[in-house]
């Protein structure tokens, strides 16, 4: 799918969608959507031009947002729009993904926007690092994945499927005997989510720091249903260039036949830190928020520059961080400090 087809997708989803409730409010919005300025909502503004994907506006950076203004922090917190007012993905957590999907759906239909999510719940997952998890096991898997699917119902939506999940087969991190059934879990939730008529799925490739040579993991990603999806993902919680990415990305296209990619930009507007292994990835000092999302990137095998990764979440106990996933506001004030837009 072209760039400029997923643009026109995503805007036909959102106005079929909101035409066929015509005479009916979304649920969850009986009284309308809300009227008068973002700020005196206590809401984020609207995202910026270019971009079709939905703002949160209770977020933990849109909440952070308002502590500092009720403090008088007023540059932290015009700072920190610079996060609080941009798009993230929406990482539904538990055994139950229904009530943080349907949340999300929910504000991005009222808003005619299109709502960007992660499926990260894979068995093993993690390799029983910093994010370790998942659910128990396949059945347990199938079950969350079909919730999940299912709270989609006809929005609009962009679902970047189980990061760091074929990577760790390709680095061998993932012990041998999960992989016959990682390759199947993985095929079936592309099949599952793609039963819903306005889902784009994409499929993690990890990045190229990682996973050096794509050749690697071309045979993995057919594999885990790369066929049936939207594409492949790239650079989720990572800090490598945007145009080392596109790069990578395009020979990785080159090799499957010239599917279409998603690249995470949100931390890596002052590239990767210098080190190796868990140095160069978990917390990093120094670095900056990226390009913002949009789906208008001018390439055409790169569906969307998206923020996979939510800025300002720790990625792990490490260099002083909270747990991974965990808002970290200091973290989130020198990305959007460093940032160049």
């Amino acid at each position: 799918m072209s760039r400029r087809t997923l643009s026109a997708v995503l805007t036909l989803a959102c106005g079929a969608l909101l035409a066929g409730c015509a005479g009916q409010e979304p649920p969850g919005n009986q009284a309308g959507t809300p009227t008068g300025p973002p700020s005196a909502r206590g809401e984020s503004a609207a995202p910026t031009a270019g971009s079709p994907f939905w703002v949160d506006p209770d977020s933990d950076a849109a909440r952070q947002v308002r502590q500092y203004e009720a403090q008088g922090r007023a540059e932290d917190a015009a700072l920190l729009k610079r996060i609080a007012e941009r798009p993230v993905a929406e990482w539904p957590a538990g055994d139950d993904p229904v009530p943080d999907v349907t949340k999300a759906v929910r504000g991005a239909v009222a808003d005619r926007r299109t709502a960007v999510f992660v499926a990260y719940n894979i068995p093993h997952r993690d390799c029983g690092m910093y994010s370790a998890g998942g659910a128990h096991d396949g059945n347990a898997y199938r079950a969350w994945v079909d919730s999940f699917a299912s709270a989609l119902g006809d929005a609009s939506a962009v679902v970047v499927l189980e990061p760091d999940a074929v990577p760790h087969i390709v680095d061998g991190c993932t012990p041998a005997q999960y992989h016959g059934e990682r390759y199947r879990l993985l095929s079936e939730a592309v099949d599952r989510l793609k039963r819903q008529p306005n889902t784009r799925v994409y499929l993690d490739a990890g990045n190229p720091a990682w996973i050096h040579d794509p050749g690697k993991l071309v045979e993995p990603l057919r594999r885990a249903g790369l066929a049936k999806a939207d594409g492949f993902s790239l650079n989720v919680a990572n800090f490598q260039t945007t145009e080392t990415v596109k790069g990578f990305g395009a020979r990785l296209s080159g090799m499957l036949g010239g599917a279409h990619f998603t690249v995470d930009t949100s931390r890596n507007g002052d590239g990767p830190f210098p080190g190796e292994g868990e140095d160069a990835w978990c917390n990093p000092p120094g670095r900056a928020l990226g390009l913002p999302p949009t789906d208008r990137t001018g390439d055409d095998l790169v569906d969307a520059y998206l923020w996979i990764k939510r800025p300002g979440e720790s990625d792990g106990t490490c260099r002083g961080g909270p747990a991974a996933g965990v808002w970290w506001p200091d973290y989130a004030l020198g990305l959007a400090r460093r940032a160049k837009a």
